[in-house]
Parts: C-alpha cells; structure tokens; sequence
C-alpha cells in the first residue's frame, strides 16, 4: 500500500445555520465527488480534522456516512481509502448513470426552455474554457453542474440523490476519465443535448446524454487501467 498523501479538501463556506458536523460531510463528500480523494493513497482522521480545524468526532461521522454511501471506507488502523474499484463494477456504475440521467434529463425536458437554456449555455461555456485551461477540479465541478442543472429543472424530481451516489462513487476516477477525454470524446455531446432540449426531442436528448457519458467514461472501465492508477494517481496529474 502507498504512503498516506496530503489531501486536499474544497474549500466550502459554511452554510448558515449548518452545524460542524453538516459542513465537514459537504466538505468530505465534494473532495470525494471532485476526485480530490486520490484511489490507492489513504488519509487519516487526524488528517481531515486539521485540514478542516474540527476535532475527529465530526471527521467520524461524516466517514460513517459516505461509507454507507460507498464512497469512502475506513480501514482497521484509521486510514480513509477509497474502496476497490473493478472493471465490473466500474461498468455498473457507468450504466447506473446512463439509465439514471437519460431518465431525469426526460423528464426535466418540458421545463428546459427560454431563460434556462441561455443559462445551460452559459455553464457550459465556463466549462469549456476551464477544460481549455487544464482546471480539473473546475472542469468536473461545472460538468456536474451542466447536468444538475437540467435535471432540477424538473420541479417534482426524486433523482438527484441517487444520481450524486453514483457520482460519490465514480469521483475518484473521473481525473483518471479527464486525462484521456482528448483521444475519446470527439464529439460535443453537450452541444448535442442543448440542440434536442432547445427542439424538446426526448430521443435525440436521450442519445446525447448516454454518448456523452459513454464517451467520458467508458473508455478507462478496464482492470488494467484502473489497477495503474490506483498504483499512481499521481501519473495524471
């Protein structure tokens, strides 16, 4: 097992009225859904509680949720790692996605129009030119934000909760899915979306949602490549 890494947590303001332990869970879960939290390099409790300047009980607590989550588990010694990822199940959660957000991004459909398109257009613009700019961690934020925002237009959906846990789970490897996004994805499927959203065509939205996770993703779900980073984070930047 490699040595523990510095860890790097997103740096939140707190909400009003959220308690410590609400903050150092939001904190803990965006680092984990951003990738911050590196596959193969554990962390300690000590380690969070001084990042964060709380003391370990919060720390506890917000690992006792995110492993129910099964984004992050806790070893015998007090190390915090990402669990075990395998092609399998990376494949999984790929397709979990996929059924997920076409049905949510559906259903958000007849809400998408005027105002809010100009407003998905303007995230993705942020997004290209943080891609452009190689600003990882602001280039996944704003992806999730792209396809947040589409699907909370639906006023009545129930999605976004399972949606994050599939996100949690596949943060880790999402850098690993960005280093290689330039030999995959050839097409802007986002692009592609806003068209059908803009034409309210469920299947023409259908088809671009699931290429664009497809083309994101897919390409790294292979034990090979996972086992490698797990054993080198580091070698994507």
């Amino acid at each position: 097992m490699a040595a523990a890494a510095e860890l790097k947590l997103p740096a939140l303001e707190r909400l009003p009225k959220e308690t410590t332990n609400q903050w150092v869970y939001r904190s803990l879960r965006q680092a984990v859904m951003l990738g911050m939290v590196a596959p193969g390099r554990p962390v300690t409790i000590r380690d969070v509680a001084n990042i964060l300047e709380v003391s370990t009980t919060p720390v506890r607590e917000a690992l006792r949720r995110l492993a129910s989550e099964q984004a992050l588990e806790e070893r015998d010694n007090r190390r915090i790692l990402v669990p075990n990822m395998t092609a399998a199940r990376f494949r999984e959660l790929c397709e979990l996605r996929i059924a997920l957000e076409c049905h949510a991004a559906e259903r958000a459909m007849p809400y998408m129009h005027g105002q809010k398109l100009d407003e998905l257009a303007a995230i993705d613009k942020r997004l290209d030119a943080a891609s452009d700019s190689g600003d990882r961690e602001q280039t996944i934020a704003l992806n999730q934000k792209f396809h947040r925002f589409i699907y909370e237009a639906n006023p009545n959906q129930t999605v976004m909760p399972l949606v994050e846990s599939v996100w949690l789970q596949l943060g880790p490897f999402v850098r690993l899915a960005l280093s290689r996004l330039k030999d995959f994805y050839q097409v802007d499927r986002h692009f592609e979306a806003m068209a059908a959203l803009r034409r309210q065509d469920p299947l023409g939205l259908r088809i671009a949602m699931e290429a664009d996770i497809r083309d994101a993703l897919t390409h790294v779900g292979t034990n090979e490549l996972l086992k490698a980073y797990v054993e080198s984070p580091e070698s994507v930047g």
